[in-house]
Parts: structure tokens; C-alpha cells; sequence
């Protein structure tokens, strides 16, 4: 069955309908770097935390530690969240979108998600013709990263 025909049938499954896991893991449309952009969620507000990308490396060793952990683009290797920060994500639940192309991590966030030291990277905020910054730092990232 091809990727977008596996997604397809799952549409049309009843709640608590299952496929394997590494039957979906397989169908997962990787983009031409083997990565899928990963939505890091606060799991008991809602807030939004970050954007990252894993592969599948990085994806399976999340759903098995439960601790996540990214693909580093920058650094090409994988990037355990908080590895040299301490502000660590542990994994709650894990979704794949309608098309198995994004994941949404629910995350127990702990301290700033973004290496500017603010609790969130969606700090800019779009207010007519300004981009207006909205969140303060809360931890220096000189102490965050000891740099």
C-alpha cells in the first residue's frame, strides 16, 4: 500500500480503530532529508512551544524514552531537548495530522522551550504593521547554555 493510500484508509476507520505502529512509521512521508517537522504542545495548557524536525531515529527513540528528542539540522545530529540546557520535554502523547506529515508532541515542558531563554519560540507577534515581541525572557541564554 502506498503512503498516501495508508493515510487515506484511516480516515474512514471508527474511534478505536488501530494499525501497528511501525506499519504507520514505515508510511510516514519523510521529505527528501528523511525529516517531518515535529509541533512541540504544553499537554495541560495548549500553548504552543516550538517547532523542530525529527527522523525517524529521533521520532523512535522519543516514543521509546519518552523524552524527546529532535533532529538537529544545524548540527546534523540528533538533539536531545535539554541535553545541555536542562529544560527538558517529556513526551505525554504523540499524533500524527491526516496525512501523516506533521506530528504534534504533547509535551510536559520544563523552564524555556526556545534557546532564547523565553518559554515559548512563538514570541513574535504579528499586530497590524509591527512585529511586536511579546514574551520575556526568562532564563539568560548565556546561563541556559553557559556560553
Amino acid at each position: 500500500m502506498s503512503g498516501n493510500a495508508f493515510w487515506q484508509q484511516l480516515e474512514s476507520r471508527a474511534v478505536g480503530e488501530s494499525v501497528p505502529l511501525q506499519e504507520a512509521l514505515a508510511q510516514i512521508p519523510w521529505n527528501a532529508d528523511g525529516l517531518i517537522p515535529a509541533i512541540a504542545q504544553q499537554h495541560d495548557t495548549g500553548e504552543v512551544l516550538m517547532l523542530a524536525w525529527m527522523n525517524r531515529a529521533a521520532l523512535e527513540e522519543t516514543l521509546a524514552r519518552g523524552r524527546v528528542c529532535y533532529w538537529s539540522r544545524s548540527r546534523q545530529q540528533l538533539w536531545r531537548k535539554g541535553e545541555s540546557s536542562g529544560q527538558v520535554q517529556v513526551l505525554k502523547e504523540a499524533r500524527l495530522d491526516c496525512d501523516g506529515d506533521t506530528l504534534l508532541l504533547l509535551v510536559d515542558q520544563t523552564g524555556p522551550a526556545c534557546h532564547t531563554g523565553r518559554r515559548g519560540c512563538f514570541y513574535n507577534l504579528v499586530q497590524g504593521e509591527r512585529l511586536v515581541v511579546d514574551q520575556s525572557v526568562l532564563i539568560d541564554p548565556a546561563n541556559l547554555y553557559g556560553k
